[in-house]
């Protein structure tokens, strides 16, 4: 679906494709102690500021995840829709892919990126309009080792073809949706979405994001 601007020189129509933003905010939290999309920062839960990176932007917006930030984050925001989160993150992307009413553009973030800048979402939403499949990143900086199951390292990759993938991802609707169902059984084998698009040969490109982008995961990531 479309949205359709009316151009006044000449009385054409000129077509928008929209923007989907699913956000994912159904995990454990295990390592923070406690649920972390509902620890307060700037005095609302975190959720909400990675919510508000998105409302003015997003055309919709849909978040998968439990009925104990459903409820709050409905409270604030009742244009937002909701999915189910699933046993593991795979699983709740794909619930919210099929709530999703438009199927144009969709970008993927984890709740606990509240830290995601405008500058940043405006970019990954050009790109993908280019190149269809895209990932958020910063260059590694560290040697990185590979080593196996005897804590033997291997090899030592060339760390200037190496980053640390972020989110958002954004892909072209079709393209993610049809390879989430592709893998719908093999749960818990991919990482991150763009991971799916790879298995399946397609290529999916870098985009340079900032180190400020942080995935909360212990107390200390919010000092």
């Amino acid at each position: 679906m479309a949205k359709i601007i009316q151009i006044k020189n000449g009385g054409a129509l000129n077509t928008l494709n929209k923007i989907s933003v699913i956000i994912t905010a159904g995990g454990s939290s295990t390592r923070f102690g406690e649920n972390k999309l509902l620890y307060p920062l700037d005095n609302k839960p975190l959720i909400l500021n990675t919510i508000e990176k998105f409302i003015n932007i997003a055309d919709e917006i849909v978040i998968s995840t439990s009925s104990e930030i459903e409820k709050i984050v409905a409270k604030k925001y009742p244009k937002i829709k909701f999915a189910q989160g699933g046993n593991c993150r795979q699983q709740s992307v794909l619930n919210a892919l099929e709530k999703l009413e438009y199927k144009d553009y969709v970008l993927i973030h984890d709740g606990a990126r509240p830290f995601i800048t405008e500058e940043i979402i405006k970019k990954t939403i050009k790109e993908v309009k280019e190149k269809k499949a895209v990932v958020v990143g910063i260059k590694a900086v560290d040697t990185v080792k590979i080593y196996n199951k005897k804590n033997e390292i291997i090899s030592t990759p060339d760390r200037n073809t190496l980053f640390y993938a972020q989110t958002p991802q954004a892909f072209e609707y079709d393209l993610i949706y049809k390879a989430h169902k592709k893998f719908e059984k093999e749960l818990e084998n991919f990482t991150d979405d763009s991971s799916l698009l790879e298995k399946l040969n397609y290529k999916v490109y870098f985009i340079e994001g900032n180190y400020s982008n942080k995935k909360i995961t212990v107390k200390e990531d919010l000092i």
